[in-house]
């Protein structure tokens, strides 16, 4: 594996009016194992995405904000409350999707601006946002979690408290796709590079829940059939975001370092596991800190693999260039 340098620090903050404490690291197939626990967390990163010159913005959930990292590892807010943004995704031009979740809980800051649970389009020039979704058939989202897109310009997303996945076409039609009982808690989804095939995580944590990548035969007018389990990832923790490389390999953030009081197991290594099209693990990246969420390509070529875990950012060089789907 290609040694890639770090390129930010450690950033100390007090107050939600700075990023939150955040460190980018590199990755190396001998990385050591690092302890985590929610005491030491002061931050929770998910949602990574790189823009078309390189800088990776991702969403952090204690504070409620979505950073940016420029190419010169320089970390700044974006947006701030965020309305508790998951995963994020830049359209064809350059616009930012954002799955919002709203308030968390009754406890959080900004649970009495009773925000909607949306998917969300910023155009970076003007700043404008614009809510794509907020609800299907007069009922709200529980809270829209991933999101990835086709080369027709359609956006599919997942609603995991909800059990449903969605897609919005270019005119802002949105249909459901999936929904309970035929999936339980979908959580990451992605696209293969040529259309066919979409990939939905199953991040069900109770006793006997599905713990599993799924696998649709996506059509040509964007309706899923063929449902066929791609790799099963129980009793240990499922995986949480996925992304393609222009291959078609499956890449998906799994498993823990440490229980979590849930009936997951440690049975599934904590990192990036790396699946090709016929469903074989060519690839396992070690993740040293709980909790891994996300990850996404980026760089120049986009031959860098950014992953959130706990309240890092990691990087590691990859040998096959990534899209950004």
């Amino acid at each position: 594996m290609r040694f890639v340098a770090a390129f930010g620090a450690l950033l100390l903050v007090s107050c939600a009016h700075h990023p939150a404490e955040t460190k980018v690291v590199h990755v190396t197939e001998t990385v050591p194992r690092l302890e985590a626990t929610a005491a030491s967390i002061t931050a929770f990163t998910e949602g990574p995405t790189a823009d078309k010159d390189g800088n990776i913005y991702f969403t952090e959930h204690i504070h409620q904000q979505i950073l940016k990292m420029d190419t010169a590892g320089k970390l700044s807010i974006f947006r701030d409350p965020s309305n508790n943004a998951n995963g994020l995704l830049f359209d064809e031009e350059e616009r930012l999707i954002a799955c919002e979740g709203a308030a968390s809980n009754a406890k959080s800051p900004y649970a009495s601006r009773k925000p909607k649970a949306r998917v969300t389009r910023t155009n970076l020039r003007t700043g404008e946002v614009e809510v794509l979704a907020d609800g299907y058939e007069g009922q709200p989202f529980d809270g829209p979690n991933d999101v990835t897109m086709d080369s027709k310009k359609r956006l599919y997303f997942t609603d995991l408290p909800g059990g449903a996945v969605y897609r919005i076409d270019p005119d802002k039609k949105i249909t459901r796709l999936l929904n309970r009982p035929e999936i339980q808690r979908p959580n990451g989804i992605a696209i293969s590079p040529d259309d066919r095939t979409l990939y939905l995580v199953e991040a069900n944590q109770a006793e006997g829940g599905a713990r599993m990548l799924r696998a649709y035969d996506l059509q040509p007018d964007g309706t899923l059939r063929n449902m066929r389990v791609f790799h099963n990832f129980s009793p240990g923790r499922s995986a949480d975001g996925l992304c393609m490389d222009s291959a078609g390999n499956l890449h998906a953030a799994a498993g823990l370092h440490q229980r979590r009081g849930s009936s997951e197991t440690l049975d599934t290594r904590c990192g990036v596991y790396v699946f090709s099209p016929e469903g074989k693990l060519i690839r396992f990246i070690p993740i040293p800190e709980d909790t891994i969420t996300n990850c996404a390509f980026g760089g120049k070529d986009l031959k860098t693999l950014y992953v959130t875990a706990g309240k890092g950012v990691y990087e590691v060089g990859v040998p096959v260039a990534g899209t950004r789907r």
